[in-house]
């Protein structure tokens, strides 16, 4: 009877701390992050069969190192004949490995998970519509209607300052400092705002949509159709908006692609002023310069270059 007494205390000890474990690996993180964690975490709690996430968790680490990366293997293996893309894979085992990170951090366990990431290489479209698609796009934006002067601040907000669409949705109206012309954002892998600098025709557009807006406090951006209307826009709704104006522009057009014409052409007028990468760095906020290093690469075509002249190599007299 004491041992049975004494393996319900140490399961009742396992799965406290495992509830905890969760709570620790969701708290602290950016809405957006917490949200694609818990989406990962439910994929691998399917996965297991278990309930809970909790219970998952303790599957993972109740049988030590190895079998947790045996476990970690399997799942891995189940999403490759998912068929799921690489990046996809990858966002799932590195939630895997931040959670037994976690538990490794609060001494539940003194090891790690070591399963790797699905091998891919990445490419990279950084050209977007371009300088001349994004004034096609606002020339859609026709009017001055609610809808309109919503629209036309969005997409200045996605090309002059090159805000990332899931930036834009967060926004609040207290957020906006129209007097002073700024914005304050929380950039992607950050956890506190950055004050942005906007310039004359994105904050004459955003004036004219909080004119048109109202004061209320809340999210800057709402819906203006009568069955969400007042409601904060999502990310896939200002997809769709974007795609919209595209379609009626003629061209592909997408959020993200915004920001890359707006990049691009900053490291095009960086480099003819003389300034050096991290200038353009400053205003993409791209964490790792390696990343930018793409566009500038993309836009000069340095692969192309060199290709050309390798060719004249062997060319025929």
């Amino acid at each position: 009877m004491k041992d049975i007494a004494t393996r319900q205390d140490k399961d009742i000890e396992i799965r406290d701390k495992a509830a905890a474990l969760v709570t620790a690996f969701l708290s602290g993180k950016s809405p957006r992050t917490i949200e694609a964690y818990r989406r990962d975490l439910e994929d691998f709690t399917a996965f297991t069969g278990a309930g809970s996430g909790e219970t998952a968790a303790r599957v993972l680490l109740a049988n030590g190192h190895g079998e947790a990366n045996a476990l970690a293997l399997a799942y891995k293996s189940h999403l490759l004949d998912e068929g799921l893309s690489p990046a996809t894979i990858n966002r799932r085992l590195a939630a895997l490995r931040s959670l037994v990170s976690m538990a490794r951090t609060l001494g539940l366990i003194p090891w790690t998970l070591e399963v790797a990431n699905v091998k891919s290489k990445a490419y990279r479209d950084t050209r977007g519509p371009g300088a001349n698609g994004v004034r096609l796009l606002l020339d859609q934006v026709q009017g001055g209607s609610l809808k309109a002067s919503r629209d036309r601040a969005m997409i200045w907000l996605l090309y002059d300052p090159a805000l990332r669409r899931a930036e834009v949705v967060s926004l609040d109206l207290e957020d906006v400092d129209l007097e002073r012309c700024t914005v304050s954002v929380v950039g992607k892998g950050r956890s506190e705002k950055e004050l942005l600098t906007l310039p004359e025709p994105t904050c004459n557009a955003l004036t004219a949509w909080t004119e048109a807006r109202g004061s209320e406090p809340g999210p800057l951006f709402t819906n203006v159709d009568r069955a969400g209307k007042g409601q904060r826009l999502t990310g896939t709704s200002l997809y769709r908006i974007v795609r919209g104006y595209g379609e009626a522009a003629g061209l592909k057009a997408w959020p993200h692609g915004i920001r890359h014409s707006a990049v691009t052409e900053a490291v095009k007028l960086a480099q003819a002023k003389g300034y050096g990468l991290e200038v353009a760095q400053d205003f993409s906020r791209h964490m790792d310069i390696r990343t930018l290093m793409v566009y500038r690469d993309r836009e000069r075509n340095y692969q192309g270059e060199l290709a050309g002249l390798v060719a004249e190599t062997v060319k025929c007299s």
